[in-house]
């Protein structure tokens, strides 16, 4: 089984996506954004100008666009590339990019963040069994987005056999092999079809539906799929897990 992907381009996104553009200056601080960036973002609520640029993203995203700044002012090259990341915030899916700006004198005068909207490539309309207008509401994901080589890869979910998390990101396994994702395990879980996948253990989700064996080892569980791939299962989970897959504990 070949996990089928499709790669989306740069230009694929400049020609069918608008760009959300944030300017920052030299202390991480929103001083300006386009018209797209007001209306995506949760500028009302969160009144973004002159206050740190982590403030205006959820809790679970500061690591990650503290890490992705942290890249673009250490990176020792005179014109290096925008540095790539993909987050999750409510409804959205959104693909940024970062990059340093400099001045007249070449001196470093802040950053610039432009990002697109790339929901409607991953994700459902609805997100069954939820209320439409509930808080906790997220549109399923029908593909992940994963980056290799700068471009983002996008994964058919019913190829997806499991994902391990690694820190804030994660590592998406399929037939043809593992591919690297910024959403963490967390975001994956609120956006997968719950019917499909269950995180089996705090560092693993799984698609039950490729499960080929249940293997028990001095008491522990673990889940055999294809191509040799093992996943452990939590001594808390076992008993879910042996339940969705039609088992008594």
């Amino acid at each position: 089984m070949e996990a089928r992907a499709a790669a989306v381009s740069p230009l694929y996104l400049l020609e069918r996506f608008e760009a959300g553009i944030v300017n920052l200056d030299e202390q991480r601080r929103v001083v300006s954004m386009n018209d797209f960036a007001r209306r995506v973002l949760p500028v009302e609520a969160k009144q973004p100008f002159d206050r740190l640029v982590l403030s205006f993203h959820p809790e679970r995203s500061q690591p990650k666009v503290e890490f992705m700044l942290d890249q673009a002012a250490r990176c020792p090259v005179v014109n290096p590339p925008p540095m790539t990341m993909i987050i999750n915030i409510p409804e959205r899916v959104l693909l940024i990019k970062v990059t340093r700006v400099t001045g007249a004198d070449l001196a470093p005068a802040g950053y610039t963040l432009v990002f697109h909207d790339i929901t409607e490539l991953v994700a459902s309309e609805d997100n069954a069994g939820s209320k439409p207008d509930a808080p906790d509401a997220r549109r399923r994901l029908l593909k992940i987005p994963t980056v290799a080589n700068q471009r983002i890869v996008l994964l058919d979910v019913a190829e997806v056999l499991a994902i391990q998390s690694d820190g804030h990101y994660t590592h998406v396994r399929t037939a043809s092999g593992s591919q690297f994702c910024n959403l963490n395990l967390g975001d994956l879980e609120m956006r997968l079809d719950p019917e499909r996948f269950m995180r089996v253990h705090r560092s693993h989700i799984v698609n039950l539906a490729e499960v080929a064996q249940i293997v028990r080892d001095d008491g522990r569980l673990a889940l055999q799929l294809p191509g040799g791939l093992q996943v452990p299962v939590s001594r808390t989970s076992a008993a879910a897990v042996l339940e969705r897959l039609g088992l008594a504990a």
